[in-house]
């Protein structure tokens, strides 16, 4: 029998009224090649507005994820917020499954709407994906922002211990929950206090239902293409000015593989060099919902300031 009613689809139709209030429409682009890209752009760009695109990490939509940002930084910026491959309206019949693949995707949805000089907000996977498109696209990318996304880690990392789990196998079976437990078990890693534990299971099922099910093969090759033969040697540097943003309590992307990005992007640590980095107290991976306030403060005042010229790197 079918549902008379689902609350996550009530939220998307109330978010995507949200998103068009703050100026930004719905639009599919395509590639040509099998490849159908949905993103939210301005209805009307503004010349003197710097153009900024925030990308969405694992989990629900780009609206779900970005709506609050999109309030906040609509007003200062011509926002672009994409939906990456196998997520919310974008897929392709391509094979490619890697974030360079879905950094040059976003590119091409970028100059389809004469986008040439952008800043780039990355969250989680959307973060591996934001960082190769700043190295794969620098002279197009202004600023960088990075939040919690494990762009450093080696694939032997599983091994020696530094996730809770010990393969990417295991990573998939708890980020593609697919039972009402296992909604709650990637919800106690994502966040500090896991609203799960007071949600009724049929809240939890019908979300898995609406955000879950679709692509769940493709998804899982995904986080395969993340962690295969990864080495931190391998991993081109940026030179534009970068902002990183952690959850000290972060289970999924544990707080060292942002400290070793850091590190990686300014080797001496010194203040003014490309990175700079913020840690949010008592907050988990879903920082962004748990203290939002604690994450826009930094982001704001970053992608507002003078964006300074970056140092060589060797």
């Amino acid at each position: 029998m079918p549902k008379c009613f689902s609350f996550t689809a009530t939220k998307n139709r109330c978010l995507k009224s949200t998103f068009s209030s703050r100026g930004l429409r719905s639009t599919f682009t395509d590639l040509k090649d099998g490849t159908i890209m949905h993103c939210w752009v301005p209805k009307s760009k503004k010349p003197t507005r710097p153009d900024l695109v925030l990308i969405h990490g694992f989990g629900a939509n780009s609206m779900w994820q970005w709506s609050e940002t999109v309030r906040i930084l609509s007003r200062h910026f011509n926002v672009y917020v994409p939906d990456l491959l196998f997520f919310g309206d974008s897929y392709t019949t391509r094979p490619e499954r890697t974030e360079s693949f879905q950094a040059q995707c976003v590119k091409r949805v970028m100059e389809a709407n004469s986008v040439t000089k952008m800043s780039v907000v990355g969250l989680s996977y959307g973060g591996f994906v934001a960082y190769d498109f700043a190295a794969q696209f620098g002279d197009c990318v202004e600023k960088v922002v990075i939040c919690c996304a494990g762009v450093c880690l080696e694939e032997k990392d599983l091994k020696e211990g530094l996730f809770a789990v010990s393969s990417v196998e295991d990573a998939a079976n708890i980020l593609l929950p697919q039972t009402a437990e296992q909604m709650r078990e990637l919800m106690g890693y994502t966040f500090v206090k896991a609203p799960a534990k007071v949600l009724p299971s049929c809240l939890l099922t019908d979300f898995i239902d609406e955000m879950f099910t679709q692509y769940v093969e493709e998804k899982k090759e995904l986080l395969l293409a993340i962690a295969k033969d990864r080495k931190l040697s391998d991993l081109p540097k940026i030179t534009q000015p970068t902002l990183i943003v952690w959850g000290d309590q972060d289970k999924i992307f544990p707080l060292e593989l942002g400290h070793r990005l850091k590190r990686f992007i300014s080797p001496t640590g010194h203040l003014g060099e490309n990175a700079q980095m913020v840690v949010i107290k008592n907050a988990g991976h879903g920082f962004l919902y748990e203290k939002p306030r604690d994450f826009h403060k930094p982001l704001k005042a970053f992608l507002l300031g003078t964006t300074k010229t970056a140092p060589p790197q060797d």
